[in-house]
């Protein structure tokens, strides 16, 4: 996302979902990018629960006055920065790269069954991801060609994914770290020709809002299983700039369409129509900025200087066609995975656990599978096997970036 925390609060506050507290915009945590990529941190909209999540309703009902079911108490919301790429509380030491983008994304046919990867984080862990909207490519020439294509919402306000959230703490560390996943659906008829599947998005402020971040609802239902679904809003998605494709590149005109920076005024137009739609004067001064900038500095592209990983182009461990950063090889050499779990022994997947702790190399964690005569179900992949993607001709590989922040 581009906007700062605060401006990012004060539009929830006008789509009726007010935050009770938000990171400062001096928090460097949070990534303000045109570009964002997994591993990045963002704004999460959760419940103001604890790190352990909703409480389980035999509590509730010793603690909570209910009406026909519903807490009456009223429930305060929090914004929060949040790492994606959801790593599970039963996490002992940071996992390897391979595992972790396998969390990017949560099917939603996953959650239908009970037990597995996300069985706590969907009772008591759900959140909102808040952005501005988000890239798909699309596969041209049996793949050879991949067009990145902007995706938001027509009437400009910020897209709210439903998510998964939770909190881990490493043996032998103090701080916590806070991650997510997005979950995903069957792409909606608008967006078919793009992919066959999108991220569930729900209209802002809405009942679904208030009912898929309901504390009170610490168990899996089939009315929360409904919510998931292919949006039935409208849309704008057009095709943008390929260097938006390449992790670490940030620039606005990135989500600008493409054939208007062959054209000045339609820049202008652009830019004119999303101040007609800010809410505030402050968002009409970011969007001025925002055109300011494209206007002086054109078509160029700046490098985040904190970014250095390179880009895998095809990953083809994810659910969508988005390149996605590749991890360096220092990070990858260190990073090691031993995961007391609740799962199989293949990474991060929905498969329940074997009772002890299980070590995997980094090379074998995101391509091995736990083998018992049966095919498992990945819930984050559709059942495809994650192949090492081909290096480019100077070696470098790429990377995805599936929503801009």
């Amino acid at each position: 996302m581009s906007l700062r925390p605060s401006a990012a609060r004060r539009r929830l506050q006008q789509e009726n979902m007010p935050a009770d507290e938000a990171p400062d915009d001096d928090d460097n945590t949070v990534r303000q990018t045109y570009n964002f990529a997994p591993g990045n941190h963002g704004l999460v909209y959760r419940a103001d629960v604890p790190d352990s999540g909703a409480a389980s309703q035999p509590q509730d009902k010793d603690k909570t006055d209910t009406v026909d079911g519903a807490a009456t108490k009223e429930t305060r919301y929090k914004l929060q920065a949040m790492k994606w790429g959801l790593i599970p509380f039963w996490t002992k030491r940071q996992p390897d790269y391979g595992n972790m983008m396998r969390t990017i994304n949560c099917r939603d046919d996953s959650l239908s069954t009970s037990g597995g990867l996300w069985n706590t984080m969907k009772q008591r862990k759900r959140c909102i991801i808040v952005c501005e909207g988000f890239y798909e490519w699309l596969k041209k020439n049996d793949g050879r060609d991949r067009i990145p294509h902007f995706v938001k919402r027509k009437d400009g306000q910020l897209m709210c994914f439903a998510g998964l959230w939770d909190c881990v703490q490493y043996e032998g560390q103090s701080d916590k770290l806070y991650t997510y996943t997005v979950i995903t659906t069957d792409s909606n008829t608008q967006l078919k020709f793009l992919h066959d599947r999108m991220p569930v998005i729900f209209n802002n402020g809405s009942e679904a809002v208030k009912t898929w971040l309901d504390p009170a609802r610490s168990e899996w239902s089939k009315e929360l299983q409904s919510l998931l679904k292919p949006y039935d809003g409208e849309l704008e998605c057009y095709p943008v700039d390929k260097a938006v494709g390449k992790v670490g590149n940030n620039s606005p005109s990135f989500i600008i369409p493409i054939d208007s920076k062959e054209n000045r005024s339609n820049i202008a137009n652009f830019f004119g129509n999303q101040r007609k739609q800010a809410k505030s004067e402050n968002e009409e001064k970011i969007v001025k900025k925002e055109e300011e900038d494209l206007q002086s500095h054109g078509d160029q592209v700046k490098r985040e200087p904190d970014e250095d990983r390179s880009t895998v182009l095809d990953p083809q461990s994810t659910e969508d066609n988005a390149p996605l950063p590749e991890p360096t090889e220092t990070s990858d050499k260190h990073e090691s995975t031993a995961i007391k779990r609740e799962h199989s022994p293949d990474g991060f997947n929905d498969q329940e656990p074997p009772q002890k702790v299980q070590k995997a190399e980094p090379d074998q964690a995101s391509t091995s599978r736990s083998g018992h005569g049966r095919t498992m179900r990945s819930a984050v992949t559709n059942n495809t096997q994650a192949k090492s993607p081909p290096k480019a001709k100077d070696g470098s590989q790429k990377i995805t970036n599936f929503f801009a922040k």
